[in-house]
C-alpha cells in the first residue's frame, strides 16, 4: 500500500478528505508550505486532489493529482505511485476523459496488490459502475470486498459495499442492495467518516425511492442536502436522486428548476463533466414529464453528445431512449423514429436495463401512430409484462402497455378492466403518501390511462360511460382519506416563525426599510415547512371507488349535473338530472375557454377596483358580451337544457376558476360547483353537523371587515343557534384562536385579506392577527366547519394539480369535511363585499340554502356596476 511516514503529519490526510474536507484541506496546505519530503507531499497533494474532487472542481482536482503522481515517482515507492495514479484515474474519468481514466486505473491495478490492489478495484469498480458497465463493474467489486474483509479495512469495505449495493439496483437486485447499504452505513459509523456518512444517508433514500417509499427518500434527500450544505460540498448525484424522487411524486415542474439550477452551478465552478451529462439526462425527463418536449429534446440530444464523448454506452442509450420519447412528444412521428426506439429497446435489453419495460412501451406507442400494430403488438405485450410485479409506477405503465394493446385489437373489456388496474395502483401509490400536496400530484401517472378510457367512452358516443370514468379520473379526493398530518412540532415551529417573518416582513415594506433579508428567511422557512409535510407516511385504507348513477339523480331532484369533460384538449358537457339518460353536448375547445376566462376575471378585477379609462357602465356591457362567449365556449348548446332548474357544475381542474354567475344562462339561477359529482353525492349525505357560529375579522381589510362587525353587532341576523357568536379581531384573530373557533362550527364567516400561490398551493393563505393562515394549518382542523363564507380576495382560486385535482384555500376545506363555501374567484372590493354578506346572511336567517342565498343576495345589487361585478365573482362550492 501506499508509503506514510510514521511522523510526517500526514498520515491522517486521506481519511480526513472524506470526512473533515476543510480540515484536510488546510492541514494539508500547511504541511506543503513547511516542506516535506516526495513521498509525503504526495499524499498532502493527493489529500487537496480528493478534496477539490468532492467539491467538484475537476480542473484543480487533476493538477493537484497529477502533482502527487510526479512527487510518489519521485519517492521511489511503487505502491505510493499506484495509489494516486488510481485517484488520477477517477478524476480523469470525472472530468470526462475516460480512456485516459480508464487506462490509468488499469495501470494501477496491474502494480498493485493486497490490500492496496483491493483499495484499487474499489476505485476501478465505482468508474465502471458510472459508465454503466456494471457487470463488469460487479466483478471487480467483488473481489475488492473479499480483500478488504480479509485485511480488515472496515472504511474501504464500506465503500465498496456502497458501489456494489448500486449495481444491484442497476441489475434489478433490491435485496442484495439492501444488505450492503445496511453494512455500509454501519461500517461507516463506525470509522466516523462525516462526508461519507452523508453519502450514506443519500444511499438509503435512493434505495427507499426503489422500494416505493417516497416519503422516507425525500427525508433522506433533505437530511442529506443540509449536512452536505454544513460541511460546505455538494454533490451533483443528489440532486440527480432528488429529481428522481420530485418527478415520482408528481412535481415535474419544480424537479426540472432543480436540475437546471444544478447543471448552471456546475458550469460556474467548473464542475465534473461526468456529472454535468448526468444532469442533462435527468432535466431531459423533468421536461417530458413537464409537457415541454422542446426542452427536453435540447437537453436530451446535450446528454447522448456528451455520454458519447465521455464513452459511456450504457448512459447514451438511455439518453437515447429519452430522446426518443421527446421526438414523439414533439411529433409526428416517422420510420426513422420507430427504428431508433427499437433499437434502443434492443440494447437496453442487452444492458438488462431496468428501463427496458419504458422503451418497449414508447417503441410500442410509435408503432400505434404509424398503425403498425403488429409490430406494436410485439413490443406492448414485452412492456405489458411489467403489470405482474415490481413498484406501483412500474406496474402502472405496464397496465398502460396492456390498454394499448387492447385498443389495439378492438377489446373493449380488456381496455376498460387494464384502465382501471393501472388507476388501482395509482391510488394505493398515492395512499402511502402523508401530503395533500404530493397525493394530489401524483395522480398525474394516471393522466395516460384516464385519458385513454375517456377517448374510448367518446368513441363510442356512450355518455354515460364517459360520465363515470370521468368520476373515477376525479376519485382522488373520495377513495384516500383526508391528510390529517401528525403533531409535527418541527413542523409547527416552521409555520409559526414563517408567521413571524412574514409579518415583519409587512411592517417593513410598509415603512420603506430593506426586505431582501427577511424575503429570504421567508423563502428558507417556506421551503422547510414544505419539504417536512412531504416527509409524511400515509398508509390510509383505500376505498373501492363506486359511482351510483340512480342515486346522483335521486340526490339531484329537479337539478340538472353539468359534468365538463376535457377529452384531447375539447370540452364535452355531460348533462345528468331527472329519468332520462345523460346526454353529451360539445363545446369549446379548453384552451380557448381557459383564456377566455383570464379575460373575464381580469375585466371583473378592473371594474371591482376602478382601474380602467372606461366608465363602471362600459366595463359591464364589456363583461356582459364575454360571459356570453364564455358561455358558447364552456356549455355549448347545453344551456338550452336548464330550463329554470337549479345546476350543478362539474368543471375540470383547468377551470376551476371561471366566475359561473356571469354567463347569461346562469344569472339569476342557483348553481354550486363540485370538484366531482361524487363529492357532491357525499357531501349531500353528510349529515349536518356543526354548532355555533364564528365571525372572523383579518387585518388590513379597507373595509375593516364591516360586515363582521355588523353581524356581531345583530346577532339576530345569523340563523340557528342560540348562544352568541364567537367574534375575533383587532388582535384577537391569531391563527391558534381562528382554527379553535372554526373547529366544529356549523357556520364560520371569515373576512381576510387572501393570498393564492400557485408556485405552493398549500401555502395559499389568509392573513389573520399573527401572520397567514395556510392550508398546512386548516389541515390541523379536527371537525370542519359544516359551511364556510370567505368574503375576501380570490380566496375560492385553486390550483390544477395531478388527476384533475386541486389544490387550494376552499378545497382543502372541503376534503376534510366542509359541504359548502361561498368564496371568490377574483380579487374583489372589499368595501362592495359588505353589503352583499350581510344580504348573504339575511337569506341563510330566513332559510335558503347556501347557493339560493348566495343567487338571492347578488339580485339586491340594485343594478350598480361594482356591486353586480362582485357579485359575479363570488360561487358557491360543494352541496350548500
Amino acid at each position: 500500500m501506499a508509503a506514510e511516514p510514521a511522523d510526517s503529519g500526514t498520515t491522517e490526510l486521506l481519511s480526513l478528505a472524506l470526512s473533515r474536507p476543510y480540515e484536510a484541506l488546510e492541514r494539508a496546505r500547511d504541511l506543503l508550505a513547511a516542506g516535506l519530503p516526495p513521498a509525503e507531499a504526495s499524499v498532502a497533494r493527493q489529500a487537496i486532489g480528493i478534496v477539490l474532487r468532492e467539491f467538484g472542481d475537476i480542473g484543480a482536482a487533476v493538477e493537484e493529482l497529477r502533482a502527487a503522481r510526479g512527487l510518489a515517482r519521485a519517492s521511489g515507492s511503487p505502491e505510493r505511485e499506484a495509489d494516486v495514479l488510481a485517484t488520477l484515474g477517477v478524476a480523469l474519468v470525472f472530468a470526462g476523459r475516460t480512456a485516459s481514466g480508464r487506462n490509468a486505473l488499469n495501470a494501477a491495478a496491474q502494480r498493485s496488490a493486497g490490500l492496496l490492489r483491493g483499495r484499487i478495484l474499489l476505485r476501478r469498480g465505482g468508474v465502471l459502475l458510472a459508465l454503466g458497465e456494471h457487470r463488469a463493474a460487479l466483478s471487480d467489486l467483488n473481489t475488492a470486498i473479499a480483500v478488504l474483509r480479509l485485511e480488515g479495512d472496515l472504511l474501504w469495505e464500506a465503500r465498496a459495499r456502497t458501489e456494489r449495493a448500486f449495481c444491484a439496483l442497476a441489475l434489478g437486485s433490491v435485496r442484495s442492495a439492501v444488505t450492503d447499504l445496511g453494512r455500509a452505513e454501519e461500517l461507516f459509523a463506525r470509522t466516523g467518516q462525516e462526508l461519507e456518512s452523508v453519502d450514506a444517508i443519500v444511499h438509503r433514500g435512493v434505495l427507499a425511492h426503489r422500494i416505493g417509499d417516497l416519503p422516507a427518500a425525500l427525508s433522506c434527500f433533505d437530511t442529506a442536502a443540509e449536512r452536505y450544505a454544513r460541511l460546505g460540498a455538494a454533490d451533483p448525484a443528489l440532486s440527480v436522486h432528488r429529481c428522481a424522487a420530485l418527478l415520482a411524486a408528481g412535481l415535474a415542474e419544480e424537479a426540472l428548476g432543480e436540475a437546471d439550477a444544478e447543471i448552471d452551478r456546475l458550469e460556474r465552478v467548473h464542475g465534473a463533466p461526468l456529472k454535468r451529462a448526468e444532469l442533462l439526462l435527468t432535466a431531459a425527463e423533468c421536461a417530458l414529464a413537464a409537457g415541454r418536449a422542446p426542452a427536453a429534446l435540447d437537453r436530451a440530444r446535450a446528454a447522448v453528445r456528451l455520454f458519447e464523448r465521455q464513452r459511456r454506452p450504457w448512459w447514451r442509450v438511455h439518453a437515447r431512449l429519452v430522446l426518443a420519447q421527446a421526438q414523439f412528444a414533439a411529433g409526428p412521428p416517422n420510420e426513422a423514429l420507430l427504428r431508433d426506439a427499437a433499437r434502443c429497446a434492443r440494447e437496453l435489453a442487452a444492458l438488462s436495463s431496468s428501463r427496458l419495460p419504458l422503451s418497449r412501451l414508447v417503441a410500442g406507442q410509435i408503432a400505434l401512430a404509424l398503425g403498425r400494430t403488429g409490430e406494436a403488438e410485439e413490443h406492448l405485450g414485452v412492456a405489458a409484462g411489467a403489470r405482474r410485479g415490481g413498484p406501483a409506477l412500474s406496474r402502472t405503465a405496464g397496465w398502460l402497455a396492456e390498454a394499448l394493446r387492447a385498443e389495439a385489437a378492438g377489446d373493449h373489456r380488456r381496455l376498460m378492466r387494464a384502465c382501471r388496474r393501472g388507476l388501482e395502483l395509482i391510488n394505493e401509490y398515492r395512499a402511502t403518501l402523508g401530503s395533500s400536496e404530493l397525493r394530489a400530484q401524483a395522480g398525474a401517472h394516471g393522466a395516460e390511462l384516464a385519458g385513454l378510457a375517456q377517448r374510448h367512452a367518446l368513441r363510442l358516443n356512450r355518455p354515460r360511460l364517459l360520465l363515470s370514468w370521468s368520476e373515477r379520473w376525479r376519485a382522488g379526493a373520495l377513495v384516500i382519506p383526508p391528510v390529517r398530518p401528525p403533531d409535527d412540532e418541527e413542523l409547527q415551529a416552521d409555520l409559526a416563525a414563517m408567521r413571524m417573518v412574514t409579518s415583519r416582513l409587512a411592517e417593513a415594506q410598509a415603512q420603506g426599510l430593506p426586505t431582501a433579508a427577511l424575503r429570504r428567511e421567508q423563502l428558507r422557512l417556506e421551503r422547510a415547512a414544505r419539504d417536512r409535510a412531504r416527509r409524511a407516511h400515509g398508509g390510509d385504507r383505500i376505498v373501492p371507488f363506486s359511482f351510483d348513477l340512480p342515486r346522483l339523480r335521486d340526490e339531484l331532484g329537479d337539478r340538472l349535473l353539468l359534468e365538463l369533460v376535457d377529452v384531447a384538449g375539447e370540452l364535452h358537457v355531460l348533462v345528468c338530472g331527472g329519468a332520462g339518460p345523460v346526454r353529451m353536448v360539445a363545446a369549446g375547445r379548453t384552451e380557448q375557454a381557459g383564456r377566455q376566462v383570464d379575460l373575464v376575471r381580469f375585466s371583473l378585477t378592473r371594474l371591482a377596483h376602478g382601474r380602467s379609462t372606461l366608465t363602471p357602465a362600459q366595463l359591464l356591457g364589456q363583461l356582459d358580451a364575454a360571459g356570453q362567449e364564455l358561455e358558447r365556449l364552456l356549455l355549448g348548446d347545453a344551456v338550452r337544457l336548464l330550463g329554470d332548474r337549479e345546476v350543478v357544475i362539474v368543471p375540470p381542474g383547468r377551470l376551476q376558476a371561471v366566475p359561473w354567475a356571469l354567463l347569461p344562462g346562469l344569472r339569476g339561477r342557483v348553481v354550486s360547483v363540485a370538484p366531482s359529482a361524487a363529492f357532491w353525492l357525499r357531501a349531500r349525505g353528510t349529515r349536518a353537523q356543526g354548532t355555533g357560529v364564528a365571525l372572523i375579522r383579518g387585518p388590513g381589510l379597507p373595509s375593516e371587515g364591516a360586515e363582521v362587525a355588523h353581524l356581531a353587532r345583530e346577532p339576530d341576523s345569523l340563523s340557528g343557534d342560540a348562544r352568541p357568536p364567537v367574534v375575533l379581531g383587532g388582535g384577537t384573530a391569531t391563527v391558534a384562536r381562528v382554527l379553535e373557533a372554526m373547529d366544529g362550527a356549523r357556520l364560520a364567516h371569515i373576512a381576510a385579506h387572501g393570498d393564492f400561490r400557485t408556485d405552493s398551493p398549500l401555502l395559499s393563505s389568509l392573513r389573520v392577527d399573527d401572520g397567514p393562515l395556510t392550508v398546512y394549518d386548516l389541515e390541523r382542523i379536527h371537525r370542519a366547519p359544516r359551511q364556510v363564507v370567505l368574503s375576501s380576495c380570490d380566496s375560492g382560486r385553486a390550483h390544477p394539480a395531478g388527476a384533475d385535482e386541486l389544490l387550494g384555500l376552499a378545497v382543502s376545506l372541503m376534503r376534510l369535511g366542509t359541504t359548502g363555501i361561498v368564496a371568490s374567484v377574483v380579487p374583489v372590493n372589499d368595501v362592495a363585499v359588505v353589503p352583499l354578506m350581510i344580504a348573504l346572511h339575511r337569506e341563510l336567517r330566513a332559510g335558503a340554502s347556501l347557493p339560493a342565498a348566495l343567487r338571492d343576495a347578488g339580485r339586491a345589487t340594485g343594478g350598480d356596476p361594482v356591486a353586480t361585478a362582485t357579485a359575479w365573482s363570488f360561487l358557491c362550492l360543494g352541496a350548500g
